[in-house]
């Protein structure tokens, strides 16, 4: 699918202007546990048998790569930049369960800095929804003012972590998404960047992890992805107990994420 992806880079490859109407489905998927432990120890979770609220996303990321590898989206998928992303946890997931998983793409909107759109993730157990997610996604057009890098000043933090260029390869080898911004030097530098990124989808887990044993038993929880993590990098941790939560770069206090839990 990287391949199609750098295919689709190619000037000359003609796009629609409008989303497809396309939904790729997968059904009766089962958890691979030892991936299921691997993908834990990767972001921080404890090892047990109940599906971390971001685990479907994983699950479902060949159905999305798929979809945005195809001849018919309007974007190229290498390139665009995953600016936010909400996950409603409907209720408890054993890892025993099969789920029903299927992806689309909707409302395509104008940006100030380009275009952005939706890629709609569910998976569903004996027919009835139990997890979605919106990944959000901004095509960069014309002039580009960057994302906001203004200090700002957060609460204390609860935690400081290192976060070592491991952490892009461990995290493309249990998600799937091999993206060579996240495991190559040469590829981030292709993209602008001086050294590989943390994927934004960890960063975000890794939060969920260090508020484990608090998160209500359903939730919505909602990020926004701010400056991306350059690895090898230390950025601090903080919670505050009206469910809001952030990470910031432990030197510069410029932010990398910021999220709320609605319970």
């Amino acid at each position: 699918m990287y391949l199609r992806a750098a295919i689709g880079l190619v000037p000359a490859f003609s796009r629609p202007r409008g989303l497809p109407d396309t939904v790729h489905e997968l059904r009766d998927v089962k958890t691979d546990l030892s991936r299921l432990a691997d993908y834990n120890r990767a972001c921080g979770f404890r090892l047990t048998n109940a599906l971390p609220a971001t685990y479907p996303h994983i699950m479902a990321f060949p159905l999305a790569m798929r979809l945005m590898t195809a001849s018919d989206f309007p974007f190229p998928v290498i390139g665009l930049v995953h600016v936010a992303n909400r996950i409603e946890l409907v209720r408890p997931i054993d890892a025993s369960e099969p789920l029903d998983l299927s992806v689309r793409a909707a409302n395509l909107r104008p940006h100030d800095r380009g275009r952005q759109f939706d890629i709609v993730a569910t998976a569903s157990s004996g027919g009835v929804e139990v997890w979605r997610g919106v990944s959000t996604y901004l095509k960069r057009e014309g002039k580009d003012g960057g994302r906001s890098g203004e200090r700002t000043d957060p609460p204390a933090p609860s935690a400081r972590w290192r976060v070592a260029p491991r952490v892009g390869t461990d995290y493309a080898r249990v998600s799937g998404d091999h993206n060579p911004i996240h495991t190559s030097r040469i590829g981030a530098r292709l993209f602008g960047f001086p050294r590989p990124i943390a994927h934004g989808m960890w960063s975000k887990a890794r939060c969920l992890a260090a508020l484990e044993g608090r998160l209500p038993e359903t939730y919505t929880v909602d990020v926004a992805f701010k400056l991306p993590i350059l690895m090898p990098a230390t950025v601090a941790f903080s919670a505050s107990p009206s469910w809001t939560f952030a990470l910031h770069d432990a030197r510069s206090a410029k932010p990398h994420l910021t999220g709320t839990i609605t319970p």
